[in-house]
C-alpha cells in the first residue's frame, strides 16, 4: 500500500529525493537547487512543499507543489512540479497517485487551479491537464504549459 506524506513528516529521506531531482531534472551543477528547494520544504507551512510517496516506509516516488516552477511564467500559481516515480513502480499508476493527491491537497488550501509543464506531449492530457501553450524553460528551452482546474 502507498503512503503519502509532506517531507518534512519523514525529512530523513531529503537527501534520496535531492537525488532524484537532480538527476531527473538538474543540469551539471543544480543540485544544490535542488537541495535548496527540498530544505525549503521541510517547513510545516508555506509553499514550496514536497510530498513523498513511500511503500513499506521506503520512497518511490516524490511531487512537488510550489510557488513557481517556471521562471519565465511568474504570473501562473500553484504549480505541479518535480514529479518524479521510481524506476521499479513505473507502470502502476503511481503518477496519477501522487498528481490527484496534489490536485486534493491544493483544493483543500483553497487553491482554484494547477499549472505544470513538460517538455513533452501526449501524457498529462490523459489525466485531465489542459494544454495551454507554450514556454520556455531556462535559459532557452521550449516547454509545454499545463492548466488544470482542480
Amino acid at each position: 500500500m502507498i503512503q503519502i506524506l509532506p517531507l518534512s513528516e519523514v525529512p530523513e529521506h531529503c537527501e534520496l529525493i535531492t537525488d532524484w531531482l537532480f538527476t531527473s531534472f538538474g543540469s551539471k551543477n543544480s543540485r544544490d537547487f535542488f537541495a535548496s528547494i527540498v530544505r525549503s520544504s521541510l517547513r510545516a507551512e508555506g509553499l514550496p512543499i514536497t510530498f513523498v510517496a513511500l511503500q513499506d516506509e521506503k520512497p518511490v516516488g516524490t511531487v512537488g507543489l510550489w510557488r513557481c516552477d517556471l521562471i519565465s511564467r511568474q504570473d501562473l500559481f500553484p504549480w505541479l512540479a518535480a514529479l518524479y516515480i521510481d524506476e521499479g513502480q513505473r507502470g502502476q499508476g503511481l503518477s496519477v497517485q501522487l498528481q490527484r493527491y496534489v490536485e486534493d491537497f491544493s483544493r483543500q488550501a483553497g487553491f482554484k487551479e494547477l499549472y505544470l509543464y513538460a517538455a513533452f506531449a501526449d501524457y498529462y492530457e490523459r489525466f485531465g491537464w489542459q494544454y495551454i501553450g507554450d514556454g520556455l524553460d531556462y535559459p532557452d528551452q521550449p516547454v509545454r504549459l499545463y492548466r488544470k482546474e482542480i
